[in-house]
């Protein structure tokens, strides 16, 4: 470990970071949320960093941000409420909840979402609480929610380090010395720890683009997933599917980065033509509390027998979202030789163990992810394979030594991985 800092020492080291802090939330406004003259920026951030949310509204401005809104979210309310108000309050989405966020939408919002949890925070919580508002947000909250879907509206997820997942991340450093090396860690694999991040990132979407090419012009009908850990799994995809990855565009054209960090290119499968057994290889954290060690079997696209060392119930209420949220969404393909993986550390975050590893998503497709997608209603998504749900949950698959292999409609096995890495690395 060595030798611990002292707090004057973290305080000292924190000062030496401020600029590229200061560049982080220029990024996360300037080509994250790609505010422009006269819009709404909408950032939703943890109470605990009011100090970096106070730097990106700064930069809001500067950059023309018509008005900016934030809303606060703390870990320590949310479960009080959890813990003193009743499940039917949780089944439906206070009116004025629906009118904010749907009139944001509507008006053509930039939504920026500063993730900041303490990875327990709802341990002992019934799951059943979490999952009810999340299903009845998204089903409630509709043009918030298609706004983002249909690319009506720009966002972006990033990260900000509290102290309890800090700690959670760092457990054997004291609570000071945690916090800024979750820091450095963020700044680091969000490429903010350079002069200028900004062109770090132009850069960095230039690179996606080789990976994209290949997949898009291979048109496999499924791929094959092996792993050591019992994963052998099949998917398959659709006619028209398109592989995506880097910045993201609106139906008006508007150029942004949806997640920062992301290493990832993504598309969505055929949410009929699933089958076989995969295995995590991550944990997974989803509203609060941690489900590990975890496993899906599919048929025909849909799962139809799961279990967990733990968790279970995290994941049943996921499963029981709609009856959709047993199919596929997205399947997303990660090397394991990129910034987050490297580094060692398990973050306890989707938005950061997902771009660490290949991934898998129940629920809710892409519509960017099939030709035409934007244009779609939800029942023509759904004939054309794109899942239709009112969730979406990353799960984290890709093992050190997971193999892939795209399949053409005529048979022919192409290598895509081997042992965790674009096959090309290998060469």
């Amino acid at each position: 470990m060595g030798i611990p800092m002292t707090s004057e020492e973290c305080s000292r080291a924190m000062r030496g970071i401020s600029q590229e802090i200061e560049n982080y939330a220029e990024l996360l406004v300037r080509q994250g949320a790609a505010i422009k003259p006269g819009q709404e920026l909408v950032l939703q951030a943890p109470v605990e960093r009011a100090d970096f949310v106070r730097r990106v509204v700064r930069h809001a401005y500067a950059a023309g941000a018509g008005h900016v809104t934030v809303i606060w979210a703390d870990d320590e309310v949310t479960r009080l409420e959890y813990e003193n108000v009743d499940l039917p309050y949780f089944e439906h989405t206070p009116s004025w909840k629906v009118e904010q966020l749907n009139s944001l939408a509507s008006g053509g919002a930039s939504f920026l979402f500063l993730e900041g949890t303490d990875p327990s925070a709802l341990d002992g919580i019934d799951p059943a609480k979490p999952a009810a508002r999340s299903r009845a947000r998204n089903t409630e909250c509709k043009a918030f929610r298609n706004g983002m879907d249909f690319g009506r509206n720009v966002w972006c997820i990033a990260g900000v380090p509290i102290a309890a997942w800090a700690q959670k991340v760092f457990p054997d450093y004291a609570p000071d010395e945690a916090l800024y090396r979750l820091w450095v860690a963020i700044l680091q694999v969000a490429r903010s720890d350079g002069e200028d991040p900004r062109q770090a990132w132009e850069t960095h979407n230039a690179t996606f683009q080789k990976n994209k090419r290949f997949l898009n012009d291979s048109r496999f009908d499924h791929l094959h997933y092996v792993s050591s850990n019992g994963t052998d799994l099949t998917v398959g995809m659709n006619p028209g599917h398109i592989w995506e990855g880097g910045a993201a565009r609106t139906v008006d054209g508007t150029s942004f980065f949806p997640n920062i960090p992301t290493e990832e290119v993504f598309t969505t499968p055929d949410r009929m033509r699933v089958d076989g057994v995969v295995h995590s290889a991550m944990p997974l954290v989803h509203s609060g509390q941690i489900v590990d060690d975890f496993w899906f079997r599919f048929e025909g696209g849909k799962v139809v027998e799961y279990d967990a060392a733990r968790g279970r119930e995290v994941l049943r209420h996921i499963l029981e979202t709609d009856e959709n949220a047993t199919r596929l969404g997205e399947c997303a393909l990660i090397s394991k030789n990129t910034p987050i993986r490297q580094s060692g550390i398990l973050f306890y975050d989707t938005l950061y163990d997902e771009n660490a590893s290949c991934h898998l998503a129940l629920g809710m497709g892409f519509p960017e992810c099939i030709a035409g997608g934007f244009q779609m209603d939800e029942d023509e998504l759904l004939r054309h394979g794109v899942n239709q749900s009112r969730t979406h949950v990353d799960f984290m698959i890709g093992s050190d030594d997971m193999d892939i292999w795209g399949v053409t409609e005529d048979g022919k096995e192409v290598s895509v991985f081997t042992n965790g890495q674009w096959s090309w690395e290998n060469e």
